[in-house]
């Protein structure tokens, strides 16, 4: 079980953090990407608990995720089989996940979890049913404060 130190802050959702796209191929995908940006991933790593693999590209201020199962029990393999490889989730930046997640069960939204999980690029997340959110998948995310980062 983990535990996190959530501050009372600003509650909102600040901006699109960014939008993760299910693929079948994450290599080839990354080619793809590449060339329809323009710009290289600027990251790459898994995430073992969510059975994903994962890169992030950056254009501007925009970043797109793409994700790719590491097996076919997962999340996103099972999402690719129903619905086939495309847009699987939006993200926004929130300054205090514990207080959105708090103020969104308020506000009658069904989450995923029950506390905040370590999801990829430093973050931690939350995800938002989709069927109280028109169809979307919805995260919310925080930047994991450390020393290193602040």
């Amino acid at each position: 079980m983990h535990f996190y130190i959530c501050l009372t802050l600003k509650v909102m959702m600040n901006k699109i953090e960014h939008i993760g796209i299910a693929v079948k191929d994450l290599d080839l995908s990354c080619n793809l990407y590449e060339q329809l940006l323009g710009v290289p991933a600027y990251k790459k790593e898994t995430v073992a608990s969510e059975g994903v693999n994962t890169a992030f590209f950056l254009t501007g201020t925009n970043k797109i995720e793409l994700l790719s199962a590491t097996s076919e029990d997962s999340v996103i393999a099972s999402f690719v089989r129903k619905k086939g490889e495309g847009i699987h989730h939006i993200a926004f930046d929130v300054d205090d996940i514990c207080t959105e997640m708090e103020r969104l069960k308020a506000n009658g939204f069904v989450l995923l979890s029950e506390e905040p999980k370590i999801g990829a690029d430093n973050k931690l997340v939350c995800f938002v049913h989709p069927k109280g959110t028109n169809g979307v998948l919805v995260e919310i995310c925080q930047e994991i404060k450390n020393k290193t980062n602040g």
